[in-house]
């Protein structure tokens, strides 16, 4: 196996976890932040109000999501599993 391959292919398999991954970072980045203001502007310290937004904003995105994750995850791995044909040449 050419190293410049098994490089190539790593690389391109974290960037493609973090492009898979952004979406749901952001979400609970954006609802933690706002459950944390929340908290902060009514002095409020209860732990599920931070937990059940954003596990209810993530239930949602994934449903959201479900199409685009599942086109993207097809696509990559008939895209890895044709690029094992040239590995061994």
């Amino acid at each position: 196996m050419n190293t410049d391959l098994a490089v190539d292919l790593f690389k391109s398999t974290v960037v493609f976890a973090l492009y898979i991954v952004a979406p749901f970072l952001g979400v609970t980045l954006v609802v933690g932040l706002l459950a944390s203001l929340f908290q902060a502007v009514t002095s409020m310290q209860e732990q599920t109000l931070t937990f059940v937004p954003k596990l209810l904003a993530l239930s949602g995105l994934s449903l959201l999501l479900t199409p685009w994750l599942l086109r993207s995850l097809t696509e990559f791995t008939t895209a890895l599993i044709t690029q094992m044909g040239t590995l061994g040449r």
